[in-house]
């Protein structure tokens, strides 16, 4: 776990009501009162943060503090985080919003938030974002940093709940599938190739399914960047970048620290560097970088379209 963002939650002075007096339990800035805490503020206890939602999400942070998880589906250690996070959020009997915003789903959140990498954690107070760390940390610390969040809302006047009697859950997860289920179990168990063996057979019962080769794909790039450091991989993507392997491995590299246009470039230029076998390679892996970012953003599509400009 790193600090970032120089943040530390306890130096933050307490905010005041008008008239200098300290805000009142409960209480919006301004005065608004807000949900009791004996009621409960009828809102999801965990929610999707994108572009569409930041906004009810500051909202709900004026009445009960907000803890937003930045994470990526690419990032193992990140989908970890978020699921520990979850079960604290209901440990915790709605005292804290858990915000997951996906970096990749809503790329302009994570910029306008100054994020650098994934995963990440802030707080949102009152409407104000508060950087905590970046990386992972065990559950004992997560407390901790939980605690010290809500003593500090406390100080503010921010002591509402999330209603946690059904209306203010959050919606059910979507049924698992048997491939995905498979596929999941074999990703816990570390064994990226059996992973991979389950989404070839589904493949092969059904080839223009495009979610199951996206889904292949995330599973080879953990098995490539599976206990490796991103910073060594760039810094040798660099000093070597005839070198196709360590050009793409650098390609991942940027990816697993959350920067989907530097992992397309650089895997773009390895296309363009080389000749023969190796560009087809380096295409290759480029396309699957594709399924993994996603089709529809607009990265990857302006880098297929200089692909193309490459290729033909």
């Amino acid at each position: 776990m790193s600090m970032f963002g120089a943040v530390d939650l306890s130096t933050l002075a307490p905010s005041t009501a008008p008239g200098g007096g300290a805000a009142a339990p409960g209480s919006r800035p301004g005065g608004t009162p807000g949900a009791s805490a004996s009621g409960g503020l009828p809102a999801p206890l965990i929610v999707d943060v994108d572009a569409t939602t930041l906004r009810d999400v500051a909202e709900i942070s004026t009445q009960v503090p907000v803890l937003l998880v930045l994470h990526s589906p690419r990032s193992q250690a990140a989908t970890d985080l978020v699921a520990l996070l979850e079960r604290l959020a209901r440990d915790y009997g709605g005292r804290f919003q858990l915000g997951r915003l996906d970096v990749d789903a809503a790329p302009e959140v994570a910029q306008a938030l100054q994020a650098q990498a994934v995963p990440a954690v802030m707080a949102l107070l009152a409407g104000q974002p508060v950087p905590i760390f970046q990386g992972t940390a065990p559950e004992e610390e997560l407390r901790s940093v939980i605690d010290q969040l809500l003593q500090l809302a406390a100080s503010n006047g921010v002591t509402g709940t999330i209603a946690v009697d059904g209306t203010g859950q959050a919606e059910p997860d979507e049924e698992e599938s048997e491939v995905e289920k498979a596929a999941r179990q074999a990703i816990e168990a570390g064994d990226y190739a059996a992973a991979e063996e389950v989404y070839d057979r589904a493949i092969k019962q059904a080839p223009g399914d495009d979610q199951l080769k996206a889904a292949r794909s995330q599973v080879r790039f953990l098995a490539r960047t599976d206990g490796q450091d991103p910073a060594a991989a760039l810094a040798a993507a660099d000093a070597a970048p005839q070198d196709l392997q360590a050009a793409l491995a650098g390609a991942d590299a940027a990816l697993a620290l959350g920067d989907a246009n530097a992992a397309l470039v650089r895997a773009l230029e390895a296309v363009r560097s080389h000749t023969g076998e190796e560009r087809e390679t380096a295409r290759l892996r480029l396309l699957e970088l594709f399924d993994i970012v996603g089709a529809g953003s607009p990265e990857v599509a302006r880098v297929r379209r200089m692909l193309a400009t490459i290729l033909y």
